[in-house]
Order: structure tokens, then sequence, then C-alpha cells
């Protein structure tokens, strides 16, 4: 079955609620629990979740308002979460409850929540990236331009300027803030050189991570049980204040085209990425996004060389796999692993 594809409400919040505890998120899966009992429709965003006509889990629905519950903790609007967030009630019914009041109270800021799909920018999925681009150098060069595709406020665009522990495998600044080591599965990728010349992002929705309260915003979509997370969305906070990354509001589909038409430099690879990106995408979208590349790869050669990284979610086991295809001469998608969504661990498989 393609769990993504599920069109029941209910279950497929149930199914988000049982991914969050298959990831150690015991109190957004609780929260998530609550928002059935918000379909009784006295509320516009119980009425919102009662009448979704997408599909609740490729879509990501339940954490759209998780979110906004989480900000209003964060930004200290809503003082009453604490109970849930720092833990002293577990008891569902009473999560219930508490959620179905806050939520009554704070109906009409919450509702705006349900625009748009989490903004979930994770700087740990930049290590499967940079395996990813250990993986490529041996192949197509060591030098690279990336062009990430729904790169929020940019955190992944700045790559370049982390520090990575992959499995003994060193890569990137030794003084850098960000500290990227995911609890490593399987051999370590392969050691080679990996120098990043340039990068830059596309959006619908930039977030921008030097203004505090916008990324306050993008911290409410941090799964409150991950600390980590939040200390390297701090990191990058501070990295994109020194600097901050280059990315533009524009339709997906229509950045690539024009992307890929821009003059290369020879002895540079350019390399579109993106993460837990493609699920939202239109069909359309998806369609111009690969006839552009697999044009382009026709096109590359050795001096100018092309790949495309992606770490989305497999529709029918719900698994994170990290696909690389690369012209010229890789132009088969290859699995090199899977990983955590939020970058925790990573399983390298390609031998």
């Amino acid at each position: 079955m393609d769990i993504l594809d599920v069109k029941d409400i209910a279950q497929g919040m149930r199914g988000q609620a049982e991914h969050c505890l298959r990831n150690d998120a015991p109190v957004t899966a609780s929260i998530i629990i609550a928002q059935l009992a918000l379909m009784d429709g006295t509320t516009a965003c119980g009425e919102k979740i009662a009448r979704w006509t997408g599909k609740p889990l490729e879509d990501a629905m339940p954490l759209r308002l998780t979110g906004g519950l989480h900000y209003l903790y964060l930004s200290g609007k809503e003082p009453r979460l604490a109970d849930i967030y720092e833990g002293r009630i577990n008891d569902q019914d009473k999560i219930d409850q508490l959620i179905g009041a806050v939520v009554a109270d704070h109906d009409m800021d919450l509702l705006p929540w349900f625009d748009s799909p989490p903004q979930t920018n994770e700087a740990g999925r930049s290590a499967s990236f940079m395996a990813g681009l250990l993986w490529l150098s041996g192949r197509i060069g060591s030098r690279f331009e990336l062009l990430e595709l729904g790169a929020s406020a940019g955190v992944n665009t700045m790559m370049a300027r982390y520090h990575y522990d992959l499995n003994g495998i060193l890569v990137g600044s030794e003084d850098s803030p960000m500290r990227i080591k995911p609890d490593w599965r399987g051999p370590p990728p392969p050691m080679a050189p990996v120098d990043i010349v340039k990068s830059s992002g596309c959006d619908q929705n930039p977030i921008d991570l030097t203004d505090d309260e916008t990324a306050r915003r993008l911290k409410g979509y941090i799964w409150p049980e991950m600390p980590a997370r939040f200390e390297r969305m701090e990191a990058a906070i501070a990295l994109a204040k020194l600097d901050p990354p280059h990315v533009v509001k524009a339709d997906g589909a229509d950045w690539v085209e024009d992307q890929l038409t821009h003059p290369q430099e020879n002895g540079v690879a350019r390399v579109l990425m993106h993460s837990i990106v493609w699920q939202y995408l239109p069909p359309e979208a998806k369609d111009r996004i690969t006839v552009a590349m697999e044009r382009a790869g026709k096109n590359a050669t050795s001096d100018k060389p092309l790949a495309w990284i992606s770490l989305e979610t497999n529709r029918k086991t719900f698994s994170h796999e990290l696909i690389i295809r690369y012209w010229p001469g890789g132009a088969e998608p290859a699995l090199l692993g899977r990983a955590h969504a939020h970058g925790a661990w990573v399983e390298w498989i390609e031998t």
C-alpha cells in the first residue's frame, strides 16, 4: 500500500502519529492524536481538519497545526502548553482537553498554519548530502555548484560551512559551530575531496533566518523531543547572521529550468539536491523538473557534469532514501543509503 496516498483523514493522522512514535517523538504524537478531537467542527481549525481535501499524510497536514501550537509555546503566547511540552501531562484525555482549549482561544491565529506544509529545514540532512558528494567526487570531480530545491530557510545551502564526522570521515571546517555527527550505520562513505564553490536555493516561501520572529516560527516545526535539532538550528541562525544563504522566492520547476540554462564553469559539477520536498510538488512540476534534468544530462560532459541528489520518502515503506543520478555515466538512479527524517542516523548501503 502507498502509505502517503491514504485519503482518510483520521487514518492519515494516526499514521503520522505512529511515524512520530517510531522516531522517538511521543509528545508530538500525542498532540497529533489530540487533533482528532477537534473534528467536531466547533473551531475553524477543527473544521479545516475535518474537511481536508488532500492526502493528510502526504500533505503533512497534522504537522501544520502541531507547528503552530509549538510556536505559541516558544513565543510565550500560550504558557498552558508548558504542561505538555515539559512533560507534566501525559494522559491523552487531558492532552485532548488542553489542546482543545488552546485551539479555541487561538483559533484564527492558528488557522493560517494550514496554508503551507511544514518548513522542516534541518541541517542534519546535510550529512546525507555530504556523503553523496563524497561518493560523487570519485566519479565526476570534487568541485560542486549546489542548487537546492525547496530550500526553505537555506539551512542546507550553507552546508559548506559545517563540520561533518561521518563514521570517522571528517569533512569541513574544524572550527564551525555546526557539528554534524549522525549515528552512522554500515560502512563509512568514501574518503574524497569536496569543494563546494557555489550554493543557492529556491522556495515558494523563503524564510529569513536573520529575522528573530521568523526564525521562531521555523523553530515551531521542530519536534520538542529533539534538543539536538534546536542546537543545530541555533548554529544555523548564527551562521546566517554572519552571511545569509542565497535563497530566492520562485516556483520550483521554473527555477530549476532557469538554473540549468545558466553558464556552467568548467571543472565544476552542477548538483540539484532536495530533501523531503518531492511529495509536496504537483505532478506537473515533478515531470517538468525530471524532463529538464534528463535533457540537461544528455548535454553534460566530463568538464561540465550534472548530478541529482535526493533524500525523499519511499511512498511504500515511508523510509527516507538517498538516491543519486549523474551525467555523463550514471543516469540510472543509485540507492546509496537511508536516513532518519531529521538526520539522527544514516544507514550507508552502497559499497
